[in-house]
């Protein structure tokens, strides 16, 4: 018999870790993810409109915005579940007609409470959540080298989103009005995800069993705490961080109408604030790469914080361009830290469902600080004690990433 043929080496690079493959692959879930964060980001900008339209005041205008994190939250574990079992593709495919259908469906809600509702079930829960932290988690585990930047540039293509359509919405909200605009947005957001969604076929490479080894402090007891304790941990650093996140995103569009600027003002701002926050997650990618991501997290919230404390005693029109740069600059690289230290100190077996937790209690977090920010205005006629309670929400976030690096510190001197 002849001697066997060796395979072609595309055959053996095509879906290996750190391979080409997994570039493109990169390249197409970076899009996917500006197309999916039409559902996080446009409700900001067209709750102006809505809450005229529906005639409610500031509170119940944002619970469209909360109910839809929620349902990214909660939808998002789920997804990731079933990714988990069948891969990336089918959570993609019902994703993107159910992004686009929930978009027509809240353009045509008769009242407010169907309104949230569509934005709940079809853009949170079964849309948008299938292109987050399951594409995150998806990433984390096709890329080994440069885990962290690979990470950032899938997360970035969120932020990159929130750049994107808050300009475009408030153009044709202003030509053509809320309700025609979502249809429009409707339409093509399940032609662009569909299409996408069969490029993304192939499973993740089979991964190593155990940590990654890459952090003393991991294995059975991460940070010397049951894997519960620890989970819980970054969960509500998870929603502290973006409670405090969520008051800029979420009410800069409305804070300059009230500040008598417009709301067009705003969505410039919005686009500004994440645009800048697409350089941070990748210069923060960069930097996770080499300090780890309980560091990164660290630094992230520490920024943060003092970009918020800038909004409470500048109010004019140049320092809030300027202020929502500098959020988006120091801001952009929390989220993604989550999804490094989940690989860092839990096993790969389980990056999944873990990555999906901890974003979740993230979506919580924007869900919860988006109404709260509503309801302390309704209550206040300001937003100062909103901007002062975000503040409050981001010291937890920073105490408790001060408490798990010094036990990793610890554990790693006693290894020593």
């Amino acid at each position: 018999m002849p001697p066997s043929l060796p395979p072609e080496p595309a055959a053996v690079d095509r879906h290996q870790v750190d391979s080409s493959y997994a570039v493109l692959r990169l390249c197409i879930t970076m899009v996917l993810m500006v197309v999916g964060a039409s559902g996080m980001y446009v409700m900001a900008v067209v709750l102006p409109a809505v809450q005229a339209h529906f005639q409610v005041d500031r509170g119940l205008a944002s619970m469209p915005y909360t109910l839809t994190m929620l349902g990214v939250g909660v939808g998002g574990l789920l997804m990731g579940r079933m990714a988990d079992r069948s891969g990336i593709m089918r959570p993609l495919l019902l994703g993107g007609v159910c992004l686009g259908g929930g978009f027509i469906a809240a353009a045509l809600a008769p009242n407010i409470w169907f309104f949230m509702a569509a934005h709940c079930v079809l853009i949170g829960l079964l849309g948008t959540a299938c292109t987050f932290s399951p594409l995150v988690a998806d990433t984390s585990l096709w890329f080994r080298k440069r885990r962290g930047i690979a990470v950032a540039v899938c997360a970035s293509g969120n932020y990159l989103g929130g750049a994107i359509w808050p300009p475009i919405v408030q153009h044709f909200v202003d030509s053509v009005g809320w309700q025609q605009t979502y249809i429009g947005l409707g339409i093509t957001c399940t032609l662009i995800m569909c299409s996408l969604a069969l490029l993304m076929r192939a499973r993740p490479p089979v991964q190593e069993s155990g940590t990654t080894g890459a952090r003393i402090g991991g294995g059975p007891r991460p940070f010397g705490l049951s894997p519960g304790a620890a989970q819980l941990l970054l969960c509500v650093a998870g929603v502290a961080c973006c409670v405090a996140m969520a008051m800029p995103q979420v009410h800069i569009v409305a804070y300059c109408g009230d500040l008598g600027y417009g709301p067009a003002r705003g969505a410039q701002m919005l686009s500004l604030m994440l645009a800048c926050g697409v350089v941070s997650r990748l210069v923060s990618g960069a930097i996770c790469d080499r300090i780890g991501g309980l560091r990164t997290l660290l630094l992230g919230s520490m920024l943060q914080g003092l970009s918020l404390l800038l909004f409470i005693p500048f109010d004019s029109l140049a320092s809030l361009y300027i202020i929502s740069a500098l959020f988006g600059l120091f801001q952009g690289g929390i989220v993604p830290s989550y999804a490094i230290i989940v690989r860092e100190y839990f096993p790969a077996a389980e990056a999944g469902q873990r990555v999906g937790a901890v974003i979740m209690a993230t979506m919580f977090g924007m869900a919860l600080g988006g109404w709260m920010s509503g309801k302390i205005f309704d209550l206040t006629g300001s937003y100062h004690a909103a901007f002062a309670n975000g503040i409050a929400w981001n010291l937890l976030n920073l105490g408790i990433a001060v408490l798990l690096l010094t036990r990793a510190r610890g554990m790693r001197l006693r290894a020593a």
